[in-house]
C-alpha cells in the first residue's frame, strides 16, 4: 500500500484535493437550501355521516351461573363436558352415595314417603268421602242434641224407675219440669255436638280445596325439603344454556365451595360499556350500534341499545353511565369475556359537507381548517356539527365542495390566527 501511494505524483494529489473540496462545498450548499413543504390534501365532498358515541366493554351472557359443590364427598358421575347444551333441571354431576353423610342418604327415603303422601292427597278420594260422612254424622248428632235441649224448655215426660222390697221393678211416668242439672248437661251436650260439627265441616272444606289445601301445601313442603337435601350432592343446571367451564373429574374429593361448572345462556349476548356524562343524554334505548372485536378480525357486528343507565358512577373524578348493548348477529366466534369496541349511533346525517377530523385545528380558541390555494395553505374558520370517528358535518365556513383540505398543515406563528 505504501509503495502504491508513493507512486502517486504531487500533481495528482493536488487534483484529488481540489475535487474533494468541490464535493464538500456542493453538499453543504444542498443542505442549506430550504425544504419544499409537501402537503397531503383531500377535496371537500358531500356524504352521509353516522354520529356515534364510542366505548369499550366485555361480552357477557344473558344469564350466567357458577355452580359450586355444597357438601363433602367424592365425585361419582360427570354427565356433561364443555360445550354441551343443557336443560333447566338437568343433573350435570353428582357425588358417590357412599361418600355422603347419613342425613343426605336418608333424605332419599324421606323423599319417597313425602311424594307418596302428596300423591295420596291429590289422587285419593278416600279422605274426602270419609270427611263427608263425618259431617253427616255430626249434623245428626247436633240435631238430636238441639231437639232435646228445646224439649227441656217446657214440660217433659218423666219416668221414675225403682225396685220394691221384694226386688220387683217398678216404674212411674208423669209430666213435669227438667231439673237445672238436666238442663246444664243438655247445654254441654249441645255445645259439644256443635263443636264437632264445625270441626267436621272445616276438615271437609280443607279437603275440597285440593291442591290449595293446607295438607297439600305441607306435603309439597316436605317433598321440597327432601329434594333440597338430596341436591346438596348434585350440580343441577338452573336454566337452559351451555357448559362453558367444567372442573369435576370422577374420583375428585370436593368440599363446600369447590367450583364445578359454569353455565351461560348464550341465546343473547350483551356488552356493558361506560358512557361519559357528556354523551349519555344522546344515548337512547333502541339505537343501533356496531361492535368490533380484537379476537375477530375484519368483521363488524351489529347490536341495539338495550338499557341506558339513569344514575352515574364516579370513578377517579369522572362520571360515567352504564349502557347495555345487545348483539343482534352474534355467532360462534363471539364468546363471553371478549373485549368489544362499541359505537352507538346517536345521529345520522344525509348528504352533508364532511370535514376530516384530522384536518381540524384549534387556533385562538376557534376551529379552523387549511385549504390549499396556489400551493399555500390558508386558514378558514369553521363551525362543526355531528361527528363520527373520522368525519364531522360542516355547519358554517367559507368552504365549498371541491376545496382542497390540508390534512397536515404546518405550524404557523403570528398572523391573524396566532399559533397552532
Amino acid at each position: 500500500m505504501r509503495k502504491f501511494l508513493a507512486k502517486i505524483s504531487r500533481r495528482a494529489w493536488i487534483v484529488i484535493g481540489v475535487v474533494a473540496v468541490i464535493l464538500l462545498v456542493a453538499l453543504f450548499s444542498m443542505s442549506r437550501q430550504p425544504e419544499q413543504a409537501v402537503f397531503e390534501t383531500v377535496p371537500l365532498e358531500h356524504g352521509d355521516l353516522a354520529a356515534s358515541v364510542g366505548a369499550t366493554g366485555s361480552v357477557r351472557a344473558n344469564r350466567t351461573a357458577v355452580l359450586n359443590w355444597q357438601t363433602n364427598g367424592i365425585v361419582g358421575a360427570v354427565n356433561v363436558a364443555i360445550g354441551d347444551t343443557v336443560a333447566s333441571g338437568e343433573v350435570l354431576a353428582e357425588l358417590d352415595k357412599a361418600s355422603l353423610s347419613q342425613s343426605i342418604i336418608l333424605a332419599e327415603a324421606d323423599l319417597i314417603n313425602a311424594r307418596q303422601a302428596l300423591e295420596d292427597l291429590l289422587e285419593s278420594d278416600t279422605a274426602l268421602i270419609e270427611a263427608q260422612k263425618a259431617v253427616e254424622k255430626a249434623e245428626k248428632a247436633y240435631e238430636k242434641a238441639y231437639n232435646w235441649r228445646m224439649e227441656l224448655n217446657g214440660k217433659i215426660d218423666i219416668k221414675e224407675v225403682w225396685y220394691d222390697q221384694f226386688g220387683d221393678l217398678k216404674t212411674k211416668e208423669y209430666r213435669g219440669y227438667a231439673s237445672p242439672e238436666t238442663i246444664a248437661e243438655a247445654d254441654r251436650d249441645l255445645a259439644l255436638a256443635e263443636a264437632k260439627l264445625e270441626d267436621a265441616r272445616r276438615e271437609l272444606e280443607r279437603l275440597m280445596k285440593g291442591e290449595e289445601s293446607d295438607a297439600v301445601q305441607a306435603a309439597r313442603a316436605r317433598v321440597a325439603a327432601a329434594e333440597a337435601t338430596l341436591n346438596l350432592a348434585r350440580l343441577i343446571a338452573p336454566f337452559d344454556g351451555r357448559v362453558t367451564q367444567s372442573s369435576p373429574k370422577i374420583g375428585d374429593q370436593v368440599s363446600p365451595g369447590t367450583v364445578g361448572f359454569r353455565v351461560d345462556d348464550l341465546s343473547s349476548l350483551l356488552v356493558d360499556v361506560q358512557v361519559s356524562e357528556v354523551d349519555i343524554n344522546s344515548v337512547a334505548i333502541g339505537q343501533d350500534a356496531t361492535l368490533a372485536f380484537d379476537a375477530v378480525l375484519n368483521k363488524v357486528y351489529h347490536g341495539k341499545v338495550l338499557e341506558a343507565g339513569q344514575a352515574g358512577d364516579t370513578v377517579g373524578g369522572v362520571v360515567s353511565f352504564t349502557v347495555t348493548v345487545e348483539l343482534t348477529d352474534a355467532d360462534e366466534q363471539v364468546k363471553p369475556g371478549m373485549t368489544a369496541a362499541v359505537s352507538v349511533i346517536v345521529e345520522e346525517v344525509k348528504d352533508a359537507l364532511l370535514v376530516p377530523n384530522r384536518a381540524v385545528r384549534l387556533v385562538d380558541g376557534e376551529r379552523v381548517v387549511y385549504i390549499l390555494q396556489d400551493g399555500i395553505p390558508q386558514p378558514v374558520k369553521i363551525t362543526l356539527g355531528a361527528s363520527s370517528d373520522t368525519m364531522s358535518v360542516l355547519i358554517q365556513g367559507d368552504l365549498k365542495e371541491g376545496d382542497l383540505i390540508v390534512l397536515n398543515p404546518p405550524t404557523f406563528s403570528g398572523g391573524p390566527f396566532g399559533g397552532d
